[in-house]
């Protein structure tokens, strides 16, 4: 099912990926967010299918599925950091820190935060071409709507 866009994102130099394929790259990313901690909560797929719905304007069934989708590529998908850099030319510039807000607010909802999640998302951040800084205000927003 997912042979296209796991090629594409084993390339050495990935294309950018396609629309239908970026959503389900994000939904996976966020499922790894959720799941580096060992731990993927209730909270935490309800926040995922919250943040699906908010960005693409999905329903609440569409968010699942699309979710499940994610659920599915990440267990697949390559190491995090070629799945992050074919995001990074999927997402402009100007999103990437909303991602890294929703990438955030993913680790925080299940009201835990672990030391690999701050370290997951240190590296996702930096290979989205984000500062430290950028990823510390991405955080505090995420707190702060939470």
């Amino acid at each position: 099912m997912f042979d296209k866009l796991l090629k594409a994102l084993l390339a050495p130099a990935p294309a950018q990926l396609a629309d239908n394929d970026a959503r389900t790259a994000l939904a996976a990313l966020l499922v790894r967010v959720a799941r580096t901690d060992n731990m993927y909560a209730a909270e935490e797929v309800e926040r995922i299918e919250a943040i699906l719905m908010q960005r693409y304007g999905l329903s609440p069934f569409e968010a699942m599925d699309l979710r499940a989708q994610g659920e599915a590529l990440e267990a697949q998908a390559p190491d995090t950091i070629r799945f992050t850099r074919a995001l990074k030319d999927a997402v402009p510039l100007d999103d990437r820190a909303a991602l890294v807000q929703a990438l955030w607010s993913v680790a925080l909802v299940d009201g835990s935060r672990d030391a690999g999640e701050d370290q997951m998302l240190r590296l996702i951040a930096n290979l989205l071409g984000l500062t430290d800084v950028d990823s510390g205000l991405a955080r505090q927003r995420a707190q702060a709507a939470l």
